[in-house]
């Protein structure tokens, strides 16, 4: 998993509260075996009509929309089932970070085991940044902070064994397989 230390993008805004992960990735796409691909069907459901064309006017079809790395949603993104493959989607989709004033708790995990920050901000921001959408932000995950285009600098919450495999760039087997010299003489001691 490459490392995520900063993050400068613009913005893609879906206000939409409440999104579920079946929203975010149809569960008749789930039949892959690996995280590329799944991209192409984000919010599949919202983007496409009936017969697989892409709607205009939704969020991500609009052509200020491309090569956006940050999605401003509405609250409570992720809720729904658990289902990693909502941030595989989202990554393969060119997603680095998500911001929202609330994340379902699986989801949140989820995204942080493969690399996708989620960006937890107040409702003022958050307010702000759905109404200017298309706005250049800057993530620094060692400082957790989020600069807007103003210059302020808002704190977001990120525990911290989650920040530490964020800026290196593991996940948490890769941590526990970096640890195995001191696993081994470990065992080794209590045997």
């Amino acid at each position: 998993m490459p490392a995520v230390t900063q993050i400068r993008s613009r913005t893609v805004a879906l206000p939409a509260a409440n999104i579920d992960t079946d929203q975010i990735i149809p569960a008749r796409f789930l039949t892959a075996t690996s995280k590329a691909g799944f991209g192409k069907h984000l919010f599949a459901d919202w983007r496409y009509d009936g017969d697989g064309n892409p709607k205009p006017d939704f969020a991500l079809n609009k052509p200020e929309a491309k090569g956006a790395a940050i999605l401003v949603a509405g609250r409570n993104l992720g809720c729904g089932s658990s289902r990693e493959h909502a941030p595989w989607a989202l990554q393969d989709f060119g997603f680095a970070a998500v911001i929202s004033t609330e994340f379902a708790d699986i989801f949140r995990t989820n995204c942080l085991k493969n690399g996708l920050l989620p960006v937890l901000v107040d409702e003022k921001t958050h307010a702000w940044l759905l109404a200017n959408p298309n706005v250049e932000l800057n993530i620094d995950v060692a400082s957790t902070t989020l600069t807007l285009p103003d210059g302020t600098a808002v704190k977001f919450p990120l525990e911290g064994f989650a920040k530490y495999c964020l800026l290196n760039g593991v996940d948490e087997l890769g941590f526990l397989l970096s640890k195995g010299d001191s696993i081994a003489a470990y065992e080794s001691a209590h045997l």
